[in-house]
This record gives structure tokens, sequence and C-alpha cells, in this order.
């Protein structure tokens, strides 16, 4: 893993792969994901993410069982001051929405199941209600970072316009001010943070850290057109709504011949392009065995060639 690097203002450090806790519980049960994050801390890793609703939208699953693994893993390995934890407030079923109350009462439930006295990072999740004011959002942040529950505060999937006049209250007030944004980000999701998003992170100075790294898999190669494959994730608005995409194929061909000729993983050139855009300081890829961990790794080693990049950023436009 390479050299850890500050995550926008805050004094964060973190390292350029954050591993992603949506499959704990779900797709990785609690030995192997145990197993999962002793690898990943093994190989210098120390950036963590979760949030307090994973994954509750699937059957079978609780809202923070996540959380709850992370917790008893940190426990158990007596690291928390050795990783960066971030998790998220918004989606829990209990404590939906961004009413000032109920990021409070949210953050003491993640506190509690991720066993720890404070959380590293703490993100709004989604800012559904634009009726709440973001001058209430940001001083709810505030008090919990002032009580020392939360060290740096950020923002997950919220419009333009909001996050800039987040920042700018912040500014105005002298309160926490986001040091981060995670999008939707991808070669098969460009416009989710190409643009406008973008633009608010490169003035304001924020850390991007893109979610869905690897389109839930898509970017793998798993999911090819025609191809039947038994996964929670092969449905559309996942993995599996890429595969028969005109842009879709058009990558996967692309990413194929790149990975062929410099003799590494599809996915390993995925997240290289991705660790190359402008603003991108750490990207979100989850591993549901050790044995899915190098190519994830090995994506920090590889730099991409002036003609590489224009070539999957051509064909994914």
């Amino acid at each position: 893993m390479t050299e850890l690097r500050p995550l926008g203002s805050s004094d964060l450090l973190v390292s350029p792969l954050c591993l992603g806790g949506n499959v704990f519980g779900w797709t990785a049960d609690k030995t192997q994901s145990f197993a999962v994050l002793d690898a990943y801390v093994a190989a210098g890793g120390n950036f963590v993410d979760t949030a307090d609703s994973y994954m509750n939208y699937f059957p079978g699953n609780e809202p923070g069982q996540s959380e709850s693994i992370i917790g008893e893993w940190l426990a158990t390995r007596r690291n928390r001051d050795d990783v960066v934890v971030a998790t998220k407030v918004g989606d829990h079923p209990e404590f939906m929405g961004l009413a000032p109350a109920n990021i409070k009462a949210a953050a003491d439930e993640s506190l509690r199941r991720l066993r720890t006295d404070h959380i590293d990072l703490y993100y709004i999740h989604f800012d559904r209600d634009e009726s709440i004011p973001v001058d209430e959002i940001i001083t709810a942040l505030d008090d919990l970072v002032k009580a020392g529950k939360v060290r740096a505060v950020a923002a997950s999937n919220i419009s333009p316009e909001r996050l800039s006049a987040s920042i700018a209250f912040s500014d105005r007030a002298g309160l926490a001010r986001y040091v981060a944004l995670q999008p939707q980000y991808n070669l098969v999701s460009r416009d989710t943070y190409e643009g406008a998003r973008r633009d608010v992170v490169q003035d304001e100075g924020l850390a991007c850290v893109p979610y869905f790294a690897l389109a839930s898999g898509f970017l793998t190669g798993k999911y090819r057109p025609g191809k039947s494959i038994e996964s929670v994730r092969n449905v559309p608005g996942l993995a599996g709504g890429y595969a028969d995409t005109e842009r879709g194929v058009g990558v996967l061909d692309a990413l194929d011949q790149i990975a062929s000729a410099r003799g590494v993983e599809v996915a390993t050139v995925a997240l290289a392009w991705l660790a190359q855009q402008p603003t991108v300081t750490s990207l979100i890829a989850s591993a549901r065995t050790v044995e899915q961990l190098p190519a994830l790794f090995a994506a920090q080693d590889l730099h991409l060639s002036d003609t590489e990049l224009q070539t999957l950023t051509t064909v994914s436009s």
C-alpha cells in the first residue's frame, strides 16, 4: 500500500484504498469479514467505510450489522487507534433523515455498535429532504465534533447546490466543515460526479472518496452480456444492470485489452483509472473474500499511460 494521504482539510491520514464494509454480514459472514479486515490492514490499509443502514434493503439483513461486525473486530484486535472508521447517518429505518435530533441519536447508536467513543469520519448518507435547512444539519454535526464523538464530517448523496450552501454556512458560522464527498463514481457512472459536484469539491479543497468504484462488481469483468451469474448483485441497478448496455460492453472490452497487455486483473485497471482522476483521494471497494483483495491492492501500483486513460475515458463517455 502506498503512503497515507491527508483527507481534505482534516487531520485524518488515509490509505488510497478504502475498504467497503457493505458486504459484512451480507455476502460475507463474521468469519469471512474478520479475515478480509485482517488482510486489508496487514497490507497497509487503514480506512474502513460503513453505514448504520447496511444492508437493510436486502432480505435477511439487519441495519447496522456491518457496524457491529467492524466494532467486534476492532475490540478483538485492539487496533482502534490504527484504523480510520467512516460511517453514515440518514438511512437507518429507525433514524431516517437528517433532522438534528435524529443525527445525534443515530450517532450514539453507531458508537455503540462500533464499540468506540468516536467516529473518525461521519457522512450524511442521503440528503433527501431539502426542506431541512443546511444550517441545522451542519450545527448538529458540529455539536458532535465539539462533544468529541466525531473527528471530521463529510457528505455523500447531496446536490452540488446543497453541498455549496453547507460549506458556505460552515465558513460563515465557523462550524465544522465537510472535508470530503463520497459520490457514486466509476467508469460506467461518471455523470454522478463529473461536472458540478466535482467543481465544488475542487474549488473547496474537499477529498473525493467514490463509492461503487467497481460498479457493484460489474467492473471486475464477472458480469457479461448473456452470461448467467448467481449473485445478489446480478440485478438491475447493481452489477447486472450494466451488462447489456452498449457503454458497459465497450468499457469491458477496453478493460480486457489493457488488463491483458499489462498482465493484471480487469478490476485493477478499472480502479487505476478512477484513482488517477482529478480530486480522488481514496476509493472504496469491498471484498467478500481475502482472495479478492490482491486485485484491489494492485491498482495502487498501476499507473495508466495517457493513451490508456484516454481510451477508457472515451469509451465510457
